[in-house]
């Protein structure tokens, strides 16, 4: 799948969160929806992701940061709130969300 068949809620939740702390953990979450069957699938595989990205240390975090290695205090701020984004998310009816297509 691709990011544009993310509900609207799921699209803001994730890819605007992560684009709002940095584009590189954007394109994390973007080449994330390429290996989904669907939208429950892309939560799932997110969560697992954001799992991963908060094991790593500092000096790890070049492979997801290709310039500026931001505080691991506020990435893990970040991908909280993504979390949380997508416990609320989940909440919803797939048949309640709002898609563009």
């Amino acid at each position: 799948m691709d990011t544009d068949e993310l509900s609207n809620e799921a699209y803001e939740g994730i890819i605007i969160e992560a684009e709002k702390f940095h584009h590189d953990l954007t394109l994390q979450f973007g080449v994330l929806a390429s290996s989904c069957k669907n939208e429950t699938d892309y939560l799932s595989k997110a969560k697992q992701l954001i799992k991963r990205i908060e094991r790593l240390n500092r000096s790890n975090l070049s492979i997801i940061f290709f310039d500026t290695i931001p505080s691991k205090k506020d990435l893990d701020a970040t991908l909280e709130k993504i979390l949380m984004n997508i416990s609320a998310l989940e909440s919803i009816p797939e048949s309640e969300r709002h898609f563009d297509f």
